[in-house]
């Protein structure tokens, strides 16, 4: 987004809903490039073991994803001045198909002496929400 539609920004707009696939080879390389080789993420044997429904997304992953979604928004990764998560589903990653993750999100307010957007993160995959409370600051010009 550019500088100039940030501007444009009010109370209760709308971001634009995104979605997210995740593959099985994402979660191998997210493994590999995080250091968490947990086989949750990759074994179905493993996953059943764990009393899981199936092989899952890591939540960092996850949590990565929806940060990109909203620099992606703001156009500049350096408006984004804050970012927390809560979790409350994992995505489940079948072996024959992407999972896919819908990232949406709402202005809920602008503090108008420091000229900060909070905005509001829903993602949701398999029609689960995965996020229980998500929000993100963003700096406006």
């Amino acid at each position: 987004m550019a500088a100039s539609d940030l501007r444009e920004v009010v109370v209760g707009g709308e971001l634009p809903a995104v979605d997210m696939p995740i593959t099985r080879g994402d979660l191998v390389n997210y493994a590999g490039a995080a250091g968490d080789p947990n086989p949750i993420h990759y074994s179905d044997h493993i996953a059943a073991l764990a009393g899981l429904p199936g092989v899952v997304a890591h939540g960092m992953l996850t949590m990565g994803l929806g940060a990109g979604f909203v620099t992606d928004w703001a156009g500049d990764p350096g408006r984004v001045v804050s970012y927390n998560v809560r979790f409350t589903s994992m995505v489940v990653v079948p072996a024959d198909r992407p999972a896919v993750v819908t990232f949406s999100g709402k202005v809920k307010s602008i503090d108008e002496e420091t000229r900060v957007a909070t905005i509001a993160i829903t993602a949701t995959s398999d029609g689960k929400r995965i996020f229980g409370r998500a929000t993100a600051g963003v700096r406006l010009p």
